[in-house]
């Protein structure tokens, strides 16, 4: 049974940084790519950050663009999502997704981590 795990969240002032990370199990993830995903309180949930399985590209919501960093090795069972600089507006519950080749903005991912928490104070 797939298994993902987010880890990393808590509490930081504005400005701070946080590193988040996302580890799979139970399956073979070499041809997954990796996303992160966000939900604010009142909120729909929206896409962070995604990065292929196939060459590393990247995406970026562009509120997050230049402040954060998406990563995974190669085996696509471990990632991180690194933020630095961070807002008031970033709070929220941060998920890792997993999706059986390439990656997409959409939420229609295959495998998901039960979130978690990021709080960011002004």
């Amino acid at each position: 049974q797939v298994q993902v795990v987010e880890s990393g969240g808590g509490w930081v002032q504005a400005g701070g940084s946080l590193r988040l990370s996302c580890a799979a199990s139970g399956g073979t993830f070499s041809e997954h790519s990796m996303a992160w995903f966000r939900q604010a309180p009142g909120k729909a949930r929206e896409i962070v950050a995604a990065v292929s399985w196939r060459d590393g590209a990247t995406y970026y919501v562009d509120s997050v663009k230049g402040r954060f960093t998406i990563s995974r090795d190669n085996t696509g069972s471990t990632g991180a999502l690194e933020m630095s600089s961070l807002k008031p507006d970033d709070t929220a519950v941060y998920y890792c997704a997993l999706r059986d080749g390439w990656f997409i903005v959409t939420d229609r991912y295959d495998h998901w981590g039960q979130g978690t928490q990021v709080t960011v104070s002004s």
